[in-house]
């Protein structure tokens, strides 16, 4: 019997997915730097494989992260630790609007543009900020 991904392994991949794209790494590229498969980094990203402590720390390194980041945001597992679906946020962070919106949202240093910006997605997707962090939360800490 194969076993489902676990909520975690799927939101710490969906996280390296992000990071990497944002930096504008290919798979290969970071394969190539951990000395693995393009394949195997595909298998992280979709929460397929685990990555380990070592290799997560690592993919860290390269990706110019905290280790932290790869947790920001992970869901609460509680008693049931797997889950065979992502969340529609992890869903829409690995869609190419969503990688795209990410990379765009990132490239804006002023964070009276990117408050403004906020405001406007949030005015435009209805009621969606019940759910959604913040504004204040979002620009607690400065982009580098």
């Amino acid at each position: 019997m194969k076993k489902s991904p676990n909520s975690i392994d799927i939101h710490v991949g969906s996280r390296i997915r992000l990071r990497r794209v944002m930096l504008g790494l290919s798979q290969e590229k970071l394969g190539d730097g951990l000395g693995i498969t393009f394949q195997q980094v595909q298998k992280y990203e979709k929460g397929t494989n685990r990555v380990g402590a070592s290799r997560l720390q690592h993919i860290s390194e390269l990706l110019d992260v905290h280790i932290s980041y790869f947790f920001e945001g992970v869901p609460d597992a509680g008693n049931d630790r797997t889950v065979a679906v992502p969340s529609a946020l992890s869903q829409f962070l690995n869609s190419k609007e969503g990688i795209s919106l990410a990379k765009a949202f990132s490239a804006i240093k002023d964070v009276r543009v990117r408050r403004r910006v906020l405001e406007l997605v949030q005015s435009l997707g209805g009621n969606a900020e019940t759910d959604a962090p913040k504004t204040t939360e979002i620009f607690a800490t400065p982009v580098n």
